[in-house]
């Protein structure tokens, strides 16, 4: 039988990661939504990172995303680091890479608690230290030719 605690660092009796990915396809909102269901959690929240048309001043053309090797592996040790600091009842998330346009989804992520506010900082959490640690790269080409790669140092 599975705990419903509320109690940081308690897990579910099967794992709560239940979706960990990097994608050269196309993003669903929907699949990760679904996958943190949980009839034990009173709250959801999820994050969605687009592309956007701009960054720094400039007019942004084009954008590809490239990871490492360990990027999957190291999505998970984070999600598992969320998991032990909240009590997390199912986490999801997946991040594209490859060449998108603007408007397109780069990243998805979401956390089901047993509240809403324990949801919310968990999926801050989540995509915060996803996004500070995790070895993937954009590479991003300006409208006016110039180019830039972030996150990549």
């Amino acid at each position: 039988m599975a705990s419903t605690s509320d109690h940081p660092g308690e897990q579910a009796a099967q794992d709560p990661i239940k979706l960990i990915g990097i994608r050269d396809t196309a993003l669903s909102v929907d699949e990760v939504f679904r996958a943190v269901g949980d009839d034990a959690a009173g709250g959801t929240a999820l994050f969605v990172g687009t592309v956007r048309n701009h960054d720094g001043g400039a007019d942004v053309a084009e954008l590809g995303y490239s990871c490492h090797p360990s990027a999957e592996a190291e999505m998970r040790r984070i999600a598992e680091k969320v998991v032990t600091e909240f009590p997390v009842r199912a986490l999801a998330a997946v991040h594209r890479v490859g060449d998108l346009r603007v408007g397109d989804l780069a990243v998805v992520v979401a956390v089901s608690c047993p509240h809403r506010g324990e949801a919310f900082e968990a999926c801050r959490k989540l995509i915060d230290d996803l996004k500070h640690e995790v070895p993937i790269w954009k590479h991003q080409k300006f409208s006016d030719g110039t180019e830039e790669w972030v996150g990549a140092c």
